[in-house]
């Protein structure tokens, strides 16, 4: 899966688990903020993440994703790690 693949899947499961509004998921967006997420939120954001990419996350990870590009790149590296092993 591409970057672009990661983007586009990844925004349509946005879109549709939070109601989120496409065009403010832009990569320099702040992740909580566009999103409004609180902590039950973040759990039902690890499920969806974990369902659509077929690995396991944990909370921790989340520290250090702000953006919606962090967030991108989080899941790329995710994704890359998984086919190494």
């Amino acid at each position: 899966m591409d970057k672009k693949e990661i983007i586009q899947t990844t925004n349509a499961f946005l879109v549709e688990e939070f109601e989120a509004d496409l065009a403010s998921l832009t990569p320099d967006a702040n992740l909580k903020a566009t999103l409004d997420l609180d902590s039950l939120d973040y759990i039902d954001l690890v499920v969806v993440i974990e369902n659509n990419f077929g690995f396991k996350v944990n909370p921790e990870d989340f520290q250090g994703i702000a953006t919606f590009q962090d967030f991108y790149d989080y899941v790329a590296n995710r994704l890359k790690q998984k086919e190494l092993v």
